[in-house]
């Protein structure tokens, strides 16, 4: 004997509503790059190594989650260059953000005085002039975790910052961020 479904109306409504769903959540959990903005500069200290010094800084970074997934992310070294040779690093601690929110992260740096030396001409007349070109760039990778899924990712920054040299102050600044999703 062969047996018949009968489909209601209210199967093909619920059917239909979970499917608009299903797709409304993969268009909104698209991941979305995250944004980085350094805000100060704070110098920490000075270390006479004759004939030249090497600096200490600390970097407030404003950071923007905007993803609908808490992240999660390991340690990492920031690169810092003048002209085109490596001048310093910051370094950027282990830790989570939450969903669609911003932080303020406090990175330590050290800048080569024997690096910045070997540019004296340079940074004279960048002093002289009150700015200075800096270039940094960082890989972040960590996860992003929705209920018991957690998707690895790796977050590539590349930062060119106009600094005034004397006072320290962010004059100008270009962040671009490239979000690479591993999905195994």
């Amino acid at each position: 004997m062969e047996r018949r479904e009968n489909w209601s109306w209210n199967s093909a409504l619920l059917i239909g509503a979970v499917s608009a769903t299903a797709t409304a959540a993969i268009i909104l959990a698209k991941p979305k790059d995250p944004t980085f903005h350094l805000i100060s500069i704070t110098l920490t200290s000075f270390k006479l190594n004759l004939p030249v010094l090497d600096a200490e800084l600390i970097l407030t970074v404003h950071v923007t989650n905007p993803n609908i997934v808490p992240i999660y992310y390991s340690s990492s070294s920031m690169s810092i260059f003048y002209d085109g040779a490596l001048l310093g690093s910051a370094q950027v601690q282990a830790g989570s953000q939450p969903p669609k929110s911003c932080q303020i992260l406090k990175l330590p740096a050290r800048l080569d005085g024997i690096e910045l030396a070997h540019h004296a001409t340079k940074f004279l007349a960048d002093l002289a002039r009150r700015e200075m070109v800096l270039d940094a760039e960082v890989d972040i990778e960590g996860n992003a975790k929705v209920l018991w899924w957690a998707n690895r990712f790796k977050v590539h920054v590349d930062s060119h910052i106009v600094v005034d040299p004397v006072y320290l102050d962010v004059i100008d600044q270009e962040n671009r961020s490239e979000l690479e999703l591993f999905l195994t």
